[in-house]
């Protein structure tokens, strides 16, 4: 049987065929991926294939909007809110853990889960509310982006949003090199990162045992500990990084076996774990070198009036008067590669989440260009009208609506992952269950939390008159009530009774997945990071 290939033009909107519950059929035809198959063996030296997905997935913890959090938190408690860092980190790895499960178990990632298991109206918000959490996603990274490049090139931030929109034609240039490259790029750009921080605690110099000290003894002192605590809580977990993380796991064409499949989740988890500490050292060290700062006894009174109010912006002098130029200058770049490998990680969230929720997916590069306008307006005008300062109050904006939005993938998340009919004997355990419960259920109040005070402080210090302040009330609290209602049904909705092949766990099932099956690699989901290099060829 021989596969056409044509060298046209492809559609810009392209549907995928066959059965919408789930289909196997690329979206791009494409014999030239370079699929990336895990040996059928039993060894360690397995664990490099695995190796790639958690650094795409760590950026979202090492994000412009994250240093915002960071930068604050040290300026402002010094390092009494390290142990957050260290308890989100935890967190964040069982729930990540939990969406690569998903996709490695049944196949499919959490956006066709939720195609399959809602219906379409139910299906079409929860489709909305993500690509919003994922426009919310790149806002930070604009600003960033435009921050970096003001600190590098003194180029004014206006114009800065103006010039992320390249990053996307550099998207296009990587994508053509395969998606282990791109993995790579991704890795040595987190590393990047590492590498400039942790430079910055050689200028810092902060005291070890006080740094141990705020990692392992939970303390909340001071005025507006405990919002900045959920702050820094809040910012952890990504809604978008959930669908991400459930598709990415899906490039490896990994042996459909109990003991494979057991393997898979096993090195996903150490991977992710490797990837989740160095984020966590990284923003260790962005909250140490903060607090080693802020507090010197040898700081200016501009620079302790820049500490009250601590942003991306003012970061960059703040470094360069008490460090040296150098300092700057090392924030800068570990910035600008923040921003940049941010870009690429939520273009990839929007393309599984349009092709899982919608059964439709664009081009890279219109998806990319839509996206990135929709995060560089706000942006744009932000920056023209409030300057640096009203940029860095859009970054916590966006880490707002993000927390909005959470609920709406990590409940679907935790559900699936709880359930025997989509995993069969990879279900989580009862103990498994209940702490990944009351961890997503902790998220999830402390988000709500977070944003119903936010909105309260917002009502209060503003300046409309009494009838605007209680009509505002009126709305937002009914908004507010809508929004409850929306996670209630989430958690109470019971799952459809529709078996997944691969999470049967009977020998007469599991021969009849391998017989359809065998060592399934989603080729929809490896051709949206493979594009073709070259005209494809007929196979015999």
């Amino acid at each position: 049987m021989a596969a056409e290939g044509s060298t046209g033009e492809q559609p810009q909107f392209i549907a995928s065929a066959g059965n919408r519950s789930y289909s196997n059929a690329p979206l791009i035809e494409n014999s030239d991926t370079e699929k990336i198959v895990v040996p059928d063996r039993t060894s360690w030296k397995n664990l490099f294939a695995y190796m790639g997905p958690g650094f795409l997935v760590s950026i979202a913890y090492i994000d412009p909007g994250n240093f915002e959090t960071d930068l604050q938190s040290g300026a402002q408690y010094k390092y009494g809110l390290l142990w957050i860092i260290l308890v989100a980190s935890c967190a964040a790895l069982v729930i990540q853990s939990l969406a690569a499960n998903l996709g490695v178990v049944t196949g499919k990632h959490l956006a066709e889960h939720c195609r399959a298991e809602y219906p379409k109206k139910t299906n079409f918000i929860l489709w909305v509310l993500a690509e919003i959490s994922i426009v919310a996603c790149d806002i930070p990274e604009v600003i960033g982006t435009a921050f970096a490049l003001n600190m590098l090139f003194n180029i004014p931030i206006w114009i800065g949003v103006l010039l992320t929109g390249l990053s996307t034609l550099m998207l296009l240039a990587l994508q053509q090199y395969g998606v282990r490259k791109l993995e790579f790029l991704i890795a040595f750009l987190v590393l990047t990162i590492a590498g400039c921080f942790f430079a910055e605690l050689g200028y810092a110099k902060p005291a070890a045992t006080e740094v141990l000290d705020g990692l392992f003894v939970p303390q909340l002192k001071g005025n507006g500990a405990t919002g900045l605590a959920i702050s820094l809580l809040g910012a952890m977990v990504m809604p978008h990084n959930l669908f991400l993380h459930s598709a990415l796991v899906l490039s490896r064409k990994i042996p459909r076996s109990v003991r494979g499949i057991n393997e898979a989740c096993r090195f996903y988890m150490v991977e992710s774990g490797f990837a989740l500490m160095v984020a966590f050292l990284i923003n260790v060290s962005v909250i140490s070198v903060t607090g080693a700062v802020c507090n010197s006894s040898s700081l200016s009174a501009e620079d302790q009036k820049n500490c009250q109010d601590l942003d991306l912006n003012k970061a960059s002098f703040l470094l360069r008067n008490v460090l040296g130029s150098w300092s700057s200058k090392l924030f800068a770049v570990a910035l600008l590669a923040s921003g940049q490998s941010s870009t690429i990680t939520g273009t990839y969230a929007g393309q599984y989440v349009m092709q899982g929720f919608l059964d439709l997916r664009l081009r890279p590069w219109l998806r990319n260009f839509l996206t990135r306008c929709l995060a560089i307006v706000p942006s744009l005008i932000v920056a023209v009208i409030g300057g640096s300062a009203g940029a860095g109050k859009l970054i916590i904006i966006a880490s707002m609506i993000l927390s909005f939005e959470l609920p709406f993938a990590l409940i679907p998340l935790l559900k699936f992952t709880s359930s025997k009919t989509k995993m069969g004997a990879y279900a989580n355990s009862t103990v498994i269950s209940t702490i990944t419960w009351i961890i997503g259920s902790l998220l999830m109040a402390i988000n709500i939390y977070y944003l119903m005070s936010g909105f309260i402080k917002i009502l209060l210090h503003s300046h409309f008159e009494l009838v605007g302040v209680v009509f505002l009330g009126i709305l937002g609290f009914s908004g507010m009530t809508l929004y409850l209602a929306g996670i209630v049904y989430l958690v109470f909705r019971k799952n459809k009774e529709a078996p997944h092949l691969l999470a049967l766990t009977t020998p007469e099932s599991r021969e009849m997945a391998n017989a359809q099956l065998g060592c399934l690699t989603r080729e929809d989901i490896v051709s949206m990071q493979l594009p073709q290099r070259r005209s494809t060829e007929d196979i015999d």
